[in-house]
């Protein structure tokens, strides 16, 4: 293979919020981090990937965007685009990207065949070409009955087993089973690793939004494409309650409506201490700052909140997929967090109690349950071994990492 750097490709689908390109961006920020001679190609579809700042021998390519509506159906971001077109052009931008960059590793995260089957095709012609394939799992990936209707007609499990040489959960196994439910072959759990939970830090850039109070409850969205109703219930429960204990700053996320943005600002400057932000990249400076945290659930806010031990209020979305809902459900069996359901939390009065309880809460460290934030590090020390079995004397790992 000659002298040079070591290639991971990262494949992040990204049709609705941050989390999948957030959650490839930290991984690939831990391995170039950790591993020297490496370098990271992200292949997104996020509409914002430009708004993240990359480290060095990271770099993304950006697909066209395709949206996730709330029904579950996909469109073109371009409105005079339609959707096979768009398809298309992603799947030869993926395997145009592939054959020049020649990677070693591929690593894709949750959709193992991609959307809409555009990396099947990519995924053979890498294997043939000997590079080692990654599947990358959430935690939870949806309740059970959900995956299984999800997968089955796809015939999905046969093409896992088929196609990748490592399954990755990105979670403890003590937590959740993302694959509970589904029939899978005794040569395929042998390639699973549960690597624990993506643990974050605060990024080192000196910028930072200032909130107007000093305590305050941080209330975020994700991509706020879905989270309009969260806020506007936060809203209503500090309208009807004067005395919770601490302000509000509340993160809107980039892809919020238009029309609840615009009420969510009204209303919040009616309250008077509650700063609503539109989007933070260093949405991390927020957290450790703020003296209690509520979000839907997401992955990546989950890993925030356990990674800076902040007591934590959950309200997850419940549809179309069951994923933060589990989530939720389990951090509470586990005391790692409060939840509420949606429908409770539209009740002005029960959004208030929850509030005066949560700042009382205890963090998520009190709950005693150690080493479930090993994620980036197991995945170092595997990318490490699979490079040091493909045999490249080039590779050295940087003890400690470096910052």
């Amino acid at each position: 293979m000659g002298h040079r750097n070591v290639r991971i490709l990262m494949y992040s689908h990204d049709t609705f919020g941050l989390g999948h390109l957030r959650r490839c961006r930290t991984i690939a920020h831990s391995l170039v981090e950790d591993i020297s001679s490496l370098h990271v190609l992200i292949i997104s579809g996020s509409p914002i990937a430009g708004a993240f700042d990359f480290r060095v021998r990271v770099d993304f390519v950006k697909i066209p965007s395709v949206i996730k509506l709330h029904s579950g159906e996909y469109k073109s971001m371009v409105e005079h685009i339609d959707l096979e077109e768009t398809m298309e052009m992603r799947r030869a931008m993926i395997r145009d990207t592939a054959r020049s960059f020649e990677p070693d590793i591929m690593i894709v995260d949750k959709e193992p065949m991609g959307l809409h089957d555009e990396l099947e095709g990519t995924l053979h012609e890498l294997k043939s070409a000997g590079a080692t394939l990654i599947l990358g799992l959430r935690d939870v990936m949806d309740s059970e009955q959900l995956l299984r209707d999800e997968w089955a007609p796809k015939n999905m499990v046969a093409k896992i087993d088929n196609v990748y040489d490592h399954i990755w959960v990105y979670g403890p196994e003590s937590f959740w089973n993302p694959l509970n439910g589904l029939d899978i072959p005794a040569s395929m759990k042998l390639r699973l690793t549960y690597t624990g939970f993506l643990k974050r830090t605060v990024p080192s850039s000196t910028y930072r939004h200032v909130p107007t109070q000093e305590d305050f409850i941080l209330i975020t969205t994700g991509g706020g494409g879905d989270g309009a109703a969260l806020l506007k219930n936060a809203l209503a429960a500090y309208e009807h309650d004067e005395t919770i204990p601490y302000g509000a700053v509340m993160v809107l996320g980039p892809f919020m409506p238009a029309s609840d943005r615009d009420e969510i600002f009204d209303r919040a400057e009616k309250i008077g201490r509650i700063t609503v932000i539109e989007f933070d990249a260093l949405i991390e400076k927020l957290i450790v700052d703020a003296k209690a945290v509520v979000g839907m659930c997401g992955y990546n806010t989950f890993c925030e909140y356990l990674s800076f031990d902040k007591r934590t209020l959950y309200v997850p979305r419940v549809h179309p997929r069951e994923e933060q809902l589990v989530r939720a459900t389990r951090a509470a069996e586990l005391g790692l967090a409060k939840m509420l359901l949606p429908e409770s939390s539209s009740d002005p009065s029960i959004m208030a109690g929850a509030l005066h309880d949560l700042v009382t809460a205890d963090v998520p460290s009190k709950a005693g349950h150690k080493d479930m934030l090993n994620g980036l590090d197991a995945i170092v020390d595997v990318v490490t071994d699979i490079i040091t079995k493909r045999g490249m004397p080039e590779l050295s790992v940087i003890k400690g990492g470096v910052t």
